[in-house]
């Protein structure tokens, strides 16, 4: 009976949202307005339909998924070791945070101005020296001014994550280790890591949500020609609301399926944290 009630209960919601859509798509009768489910379950069930002269939907949802992942990466590699020093050292902490917060309320769409006049049209093909063939594309595709609006969503969640994470280490764990011989590196790794790891495990999954949701921001930049942050913006421009909400339902199965792999992983690490509450 308790696994039915789990199984129905999540679809209940979901299955009124679909008859609300159908329903009202009947009442409305314009597709361009709001198209009816079998439109844009056409579009989902047809991978390799090329929409609106734009490639496949999986094609364009790969790239975007290269772009995000290019300047996650490198808020992840920024923000975590400088979160876990913040954390660790308060002089630093107070040094910085106030430097930090003046730009943590600045909308990452606010900085495209800045960032075209500083990167323009320049990509990772540029930067690396890419030489024409196959790969030339796809880093063509990656443009440095994505990869910072990216980047500025994923940053700050990581950040705040990696210091509360560090900061939430009861003083009575370090002044045990330092009673029984460990150095500060031992205390480092063996202490102020594994006890912070969960805080900054759900900032990495946090801020890659945030990431994922600035990347139609990133692909309406100059530039930009793939991608299903593109897509949904054109298809928008040539009435064709059924890419646009089948852009939107891939967007958001990607960051659904995305964040449930981190949550898999918070539960199978970190079992201990729960049971210490």
């Amino acid at each position: 009976m308790k696994s039915a009630k789990a199984f129905v209960l999540p679809l209940i919601v979901p299955l009124l949202f679909l008859l609300l859509w159908h329903v009202m798509a009947q009442v409305v009768r314009n597709d361009i307005i709001l198209p009816d489910i079998p439109m844009v379950w056409d579009i989902m069930v047809s991978p390799h339909e090329d929409l609106i002269s734009m490639g496949t939907l999986p094609a364009n949802t790969l790239i975007s998924l290269a772009r995000v992942f290019a300047g996650y990466l490198v808020a992840v590699v920024l923000a975590v070791p400088l979160g876990i020093v913040m954390g660790y050292r308060p002089d630093v902490n107070t040094a910085l945070s106030t430097f930090l917060g003046l730009f943590r309320s600045i909308p990452p769409l606010a900085w495209v101005p800045l960032v075209l006049a500083w990167f323009g049209m320049l990509s990772l093909a540029d930067v690396f020296s890419v030489p024409i063939g196959p790969a030339y594309p796809y880093f063509h595709n990656i443009k440095i001014s994505m990869i910072f609006i990216i980047f500025i969503g994923g940053f700050y969640p990581v950040l705040t994550s990696a210091i509360h994470g560090v900061g939430l280490v009861p003083q009575t764990l370090t002044d045990a280790a330092r009673v029984l011989g460990a150095n500060q590196m031992d205390i480092f790794r063996k202490v102020l890591l594994p006890y912070a790891a969960p805080s900054i495990i759900n900032g990495l999954r946090i801020g890659l949500g945030v990431s994922w949701m600035c990347l139609v921001s990133a692909e309406m930049l100059p530039g930009s020609l793939s991608g299903v942050g593109y897509l949904i913006t054109h298809a928008y421009t040539v009435g064709r609301t059924d890419v646009v909400i089948a852009g939107m339902i891939s967007i958001g199965l990607v960051g659904a399926v995305m964040d449930r792999i981190f949550r898999l992983y918070e539960d199978r690490k970190f079992v201990w944290k729960r049971l210490t509450k």
